[in-house]
């Protein structure tokens, strides 16, 4: 078994929720490469919340609607639509399409980053909520600047359970940003830039831990979009490590 595979199998979890299909999640995992070693950007959830209060996350949510209706600059690229076509139902370049919109709404509401561009002038008829607010700071979101970099469901029986997408944005493709997004009364209460080593020293959730390895080691192996994506699901109460 592989050895992120048996970090998450052997992770103490409860298991009394009655069971569920996942929810489709994105989340975001914003590098900064500029340094000598690589820094990402993680938040911490309020201690108030039900789900993983405290703990150290890249932002991320579920799939809204308007996610697959929100203009954009770019496509994604070939080989990460590809990817996240297989081992989904009814799979779907507009479903692709939507997943990366929602990574980049979710960092947008978590963290207040805008990844984008600003060239175009300000999208036309964004659907209501988080992305008239988007489109209202000039910035286009840019499909071209996300890659898909792994994929983890939930186990059975959890009180929540997601199939979730993690992506990598670069730093560099910040189109904009506001200010007072995090704080003592928001999701997120703090935002730290962290290097991996240091990352390794929150309070993370163990997939969060999983996925942090996964992507230093894709870093440390030139982050070629044509290396594997891996794909991390439970089977007969452990975890399988399968690459897309």
């Amino acid at each position: 078994m592989n050895d992120n595979a048996v970090i998450l199998t052997q992770a103490e979890r409860s298991r009394t929720a009655t069971n569920t299909r996942p929810h489709d999640a994105a989340t975001m995992l914003i590098l900064d490469r500029s340094g000598a070693a690589p820094r990402v950007l993680m938040g911490k959830r309020h201690l108030g919340h039900k789900f993983m209060p405290g703990k150290f996350v890249f932002p991320g949510g579920r799939v809204d609607a308007g996610d697959r209706r929100m203009a954009a600059t770019g496509a994604i690229p070939q080989i990460c639509e590809d990817r996240l076509a297989k081992r989904t139902v009814r799979p779907s370049p507009n479903k692709a399409r939507a997943l990366a919109m929602a990574a980049i709404r979710e960092t947008f509401e978590e963290t207040g980053l805008l990844f984008g561009s600003d060239e175009f002038g300000v999208p036309e008829n964004p659907p209501e909520g988080t992305w008239t607010e988007f489109a209202s700071h000039g910035v286009y979101p840019d499909l071209s600047a996300v890659t898909f970099v792994a994929r983890a469901v939930t186990p059975p029986r959890r009180p929540k359970r997601f199939d979730t997408r993690f992506f990598v944005v670069d730093y560099d493709a910040l189109g904009g940003s506001v200010e007072g997004v995090t704080g003592p009364d928001s999701e997120l209460i703090e935002l730290v830039w962290v290097n991996f080593d240091e990352a390794r020293q929150l309070d993370l959730p163990t997939i969060t831990q999983v996925i942090i390895k996964e992507v230093e080691a894709k870093i440390a192996a030139g982050f070629s979009p044509y290396l594997p994506v891996p794909y991390f699901w439970e089977k007969n109460l452990n975890f399988v490590r399968e690459e897309l």
